[in-house]
């Protein structure tokens, strides 16, 4: 492998060059600059090795991606060449990234704390395991058949999920939604559009606007519980809040779907809590605002720890004795597009950031309601297709982390034996 220092001149504006960073991902991404730097320039493409002098013991250190053709640097980030007939690309685009190899890296930084550098000569001398051209090929052909078993049994949960909600939508009386036109114009009246927006419209012209017919019959939200309450947002610390500490929750406590304590504010110490407004495992919270897409995101307490007060940007369910609905249901059922397409109509205020929904709109919701032990079959179902989906990832995480630990130990097994390479040289 051989220092590339190509000058690179230009005037006024990059031109055809595209200027870059290197993360510490080792990810190479294409820097938002249209001013030259000041002083030298080199050059660089794909399949070239660029690194941070300052930042590659922390891992900037990348190949060059094919789909940027022509890059220039500055001297900060050396760029080096490798001999296609003795390294194969992906392999050391991968040995790069390898523990060993970035150990051996911060041992070359040198100059004071803080500030340490990875010279161009530092790296020369680094040194790597070389195996034979073909055999590099099959560690690269092992390490990739194992990402593509992982990304294979990811898609497999994605698909168990999707199945299992079309069925509990299904199963509700609400038919798959029906595919969208394949026609480039339509044309509508704004004044018979409910919400303005690509998808809702393509819908509702596609489905005539008609409801969906459900075996079961149609109740409000207002008819199956007993209220909805929100709660206080006094002026709070900048920190979450300790053990023990009261603190008030913010919007992403419940902003995602699943309950997050840690989205919290500790109370100053000069106010006095409401212990009234608690939350607590098995209460069912609602978003009252948040961008559109994130009102009315509803989400049950699994549990919880102590002390944390309800947000009046979020609304508490009241549950009605005896219950009607079944909770989790009443949690499923209002993620449902047809639910979510009722609160996108009725959000409301200026901001796109912040909009709003309000207690009658929420309460106004209409939904079918089968009878609590059908309400809980159905939601056992989901619960079932949502542990096959999370056993897949868990074992896609797992053949993932295999395969990057078979492909350093490959890499590496022949680390102490004679055909030890100088990485420079060995591949020059």
């Amino acid at each position: 492998m051989t220092q590339r220092r190509e000058a690179v001149v230009v005037t006024d504006s990059f031109g055809d060059w595209t200027p870059i960073t290197v993360h510490l991902t080792g990810e190479i991404s294409a820097r938002d600059r249209t001013a030259p730097y000041k002083g030298s320039m080199f050059a660089a493409y794909p399949g070239d090795i660029v690194f941070s002098k300052i930042d590659a013991r922390s891992g900037a250190i990348g190949m060059l991606p094919a789909e940027i053709a022509k890059a220039v640097v500055t001297p900060e980030f050396p760029v080096f060449t490798a001999d296609p007939a003795r390294l194969d690309g992906e392999f050391v685009k991968l040995v790069l990234r390898t523990g060993g190899f970035i150990e051996a890296l911060r041992r070359k930084a040198s100059g004071t704390s803080g500030r340490k550098r990875i010279t161009p000569e530092a790296f020369q001398d680094l040194r790597i395991p070389l195996p034979p051209l073909p055999e590099q090929q099959a560690i690269v052909a092992a390490w990739r058949a194992a990402l593509d078993k992982a990304a294979s049994l990811e898609q497999g949960a994605a698909e168990t999920e999707a199945k299992a909600a079309e069925a509990f939508e299904t199963a509700l009386g609400f038919a798959p939604p029906t595919p969208l036109p394949d026609r480039p114009v339509f044309v509508a009246n704004f004044k018979d559009i409910d919400r303005w927006s690509h998808e809702g419209i393509l819908r509702r012209l596609v489905d005539g606007g008609t409801r969906h017919t459900s075996p079961f019959p149609m109740v409000q939200l207002g008819d199956v519980i007993g209220d909805l309450e929100n709660g206080w947002s006094p002026n709070c610390l900048s920190r979450p809040a300790e053990p023990g500490e009261w603190g008030v929750l913010k919007l992403g406590a419940v902003s995602f779907g699943t309950f997050d304590e840690n989205e919290n504010k500790a109370l100053p110490k000069h106010l006095k809590p409401r212990p009234h407004l608690e939350v607590k495992a098995g209460q069912i919270l609602i978003s009252r605002a948040n961008v559109t897409r994130l009102v009315g995101a509803t989400t049950m307490i699994n549990e919880t720890r102590d002390k944390l007060m309800l947000c009046d940007k979020i609304f508490r369910v009241v549950p009605l004795d005896p219950k009607p609905v079944d909770p989790m249901f009443l949690t499923e059922v209002l993620r449902i597009s047809d639910l979510r397409r009722q609160i996108e109509a009725n959000v409301t205020g200026t901001s796109p950031t912040m909009k709003n929904i309000s207690k009658p709109a929420l309460l106004g919701l209409t939904f079918p309601l089968p009878p609590v032990p059908e309400q809980q079959k159905m939601v056992q179902a989901l619960g079932n297709a949502r542990t096959t989906a999370t056993s897949l990832r868990t074992d896609a995480a797992k053949i993932r982390a295999q395969a990057w630990a078979d492909f350093e130990a490959a890499v590496y097994a022949a680390e102490d034996a004679e055909d030890a390479a100088d990485l420079i040289a060995a591949a020059s």
